[in-house]
């Protein structure tokens, strides 16, 4: 343990240092307001100590793992510099096991769990978590392959904890009452959720790309909350919270020889039943290039998004992505940044971000610019994509993306969640056992051609789906340079060129 203690002490020392001269860049830049002599389109930023490669060479404990006789499986990373423990269940059916005419069930169903158990109501685990200092969260997305229930506390508390925590996964009963409220304030937040921007964008972003696929929805629909009752959450529960259909994942200041006990007593007659498959539906194929336009009259801001398919989280492209990104949007070092904001003020901020999963995920641009600075932000968009297509990136501006990923990826492992969720995800993606050990010589082994080997395969103009939010009396025209506008309003309901209302 303590040459990997010292190894990761040194990776962590060079990435503060790293961070130390982004940050003295950062402050230089912002102290000028963006008023410089020159275009900071294609900026270096110069002055970054070398990584040791040497450095870079961690080699992780390992988690060790066992089943139980109900088809459980367990993974334990033990951490001993602090009296904790972070524990994840992980159930192995999420929003895409859900009926195509009620999207939401599984996401239902995980946020409810804490809502009363057959001993306990929802205000004595509210009590009980809270007199532990303890934690206990669950969720699941619409397009996730998983639920999710986890649980933090101190070591000396584990059994009170593993108590509560086993009751809420094993044996929740849905109130009725708590269904009724929880139904109410969903749909009133549905309703809030039409007057965010950024909603909005995201809502129909992600229907341009996605279609009639899972993965289009961001919010539940409003039918499937109508619909809802305790017999859905009862029948879901009892179909896939089962043992055999979950890894149960922990971090923190024990042995395994000292959890096993603990675990067989919470989970071990925990019974296991034949737990239905779930298809995990491919992603379409891209459609046109489309542009968007969400009518917000009057508003004073564009909010932009522009994007494609991506990647599945286990593609050999992914980590050629991750530095495509963190060059193009990953920060305000990045080129979006420095260019809509730093060099136009356009915005406060414009970045970039990608994401996969069993399916193809997306690759994005987005920032809120001043209505005013509509095409002019279009156009640095759309210059910056083409950019990152066309010319290879700098020799140095690569290395310092590798320099940034590496260090947040080193400060990472000080947090016993980052532990635990990436032992999850290299379970869930049948990621190589050394993945994370070798994480850094991944990034460090991308090239200049790689970097533009993704971008001419992901940025897909031809494809590019293009959403705006703002008052289209005054960004209509604007965007129709760049192609056919589709006007819609704040529901989704199309609207005619003569119904769009001056101001």
């Amino acid at each position: 343990m303590k040459p990997m203690k010292r190894n990761l002490r040194m990776l962590v020392a060079c990435a503060l240092l790293a961070f130390g001269c982004s940050a003295m860049f950062s402050a230089s830049a912002h102290a000028q307001g963006g008023a410089t002599p020159q275009s900071s389109k294609g900026a270096v930023i110069k002055g970054k100590a070398p990584v040791n490669k040497d450095v870079l060479k961690v080699k992780l404990p390992r988690a060790e793992e066992t089943t139980l006789s109900n088809g459980l499986r367990v993974i334990l990373l033990r951490q001993t510099k602090v009296p904790t423990f972070t524990a994840q269940m992980v159930i192995l059916s999420g929003g895409l096991t859900d009926k195509p005419d009620f999207h939401g069930l599984a996401s239902f169903t995980a946020t409810l769990l804490r809502e009363g158990t057959a001993k306990r109501s929802s205000k004595d685990i509210a009590e009980q978590v809270d007199a532990l200092g303890a934690t206990l969260t669950s969720n699941s997305g619409f397009s996730n392959t998983t639920s999710t229930i986890a649980s933090s506390g101190l070591i000396e508390n584990v059994d009170q904890v593993f108590d509560l925590f086993s009751d809420v996964v094993r044996n929740p009963v849905f109130p009725s009452m708590e269904v009724e409220k929880y139904k109410t304030r969903l749909l009133a937040q549905l309703q809030f959720q039409r007057s965010n921007p950024q909603f909005l964008a995201q809502e129909q972003f992600n229907r341009a790309i996605y279609g009639d696929h899972p993965a289009a929805l961001i919010a539940p629909p409003a039918e499937s909350i109508k619909k809802l009752t305790q017999k859905d959450l009862v029948d879901f529960h009892a179909t896939y919270y089962r043992p055999n259909n979950a890894i149960l994942a922990i971090v923190g200041d024990v042995t395994l020889k000292e959890l096993m006990p603990k675990i067989e007593k919470a989970f071990g007659d925990w019974q296991k039943a034949e737990v239905p498959a779930t298809a995990i539906p491919a992603a379409p194929a891209q459609a046109n290039s489309r542009i968007v336009l969400i009518d917000r009259p009057g508003s004073v801001q564009t909010v932009l998004q522009l994007g494609t398919l991506g990647i599945e989280r286990n593609s050999a492209d992914y980590f050629s992505l991750l530095l495509a990104d963190k060059i193009l949007g990953g920060g305000p070092a990045a080129r979006l940044f420095l260019n809509l904001r730093e060099d136009k003020g356009y915005t406060y901020g414009a970045y970039s971000s990608f994401g996969g999963s069993r399916f193809r995920g997306t690759w994005t641009s987005s920032s809120e610019v001043r209505t005013d600075v509509t095409e002019g932000a279009m156009k640095e968009f759309l210059f910056e994509l083409k950019r990152l297509r066309d010319e290879k990136v700098s020799v140095e501006e690569l290395e310092n993306a590798k320099r940034g990923i590496v260090g947040s990826f080193a400060l990472s492992l000080e947090q016993p969640q980052s532990l635990l969720q990436n032992i999850i995800t290299q379970k869930l993606y049948d990621l190589p056992a050394d993945y994370w050990d070798t994480y850094p010589q991944r990034v460090a082994a991308i090239t200049v051609a790689d970097i533009q080997s993704v971008a001419q395969k992901y940025i897909d103009l031809d494809h590019l789906q293009v959403v705006a939010v703002g008052d289209a009396a005054k960004a209509r025209d604007v965007l129709a340079k760049y192609g056919k506008v589709e006007v819609f309003d704040a529901d989704g309901k199309p609207v005619a060129q003569g119904e769009i209302k001056n101001n």
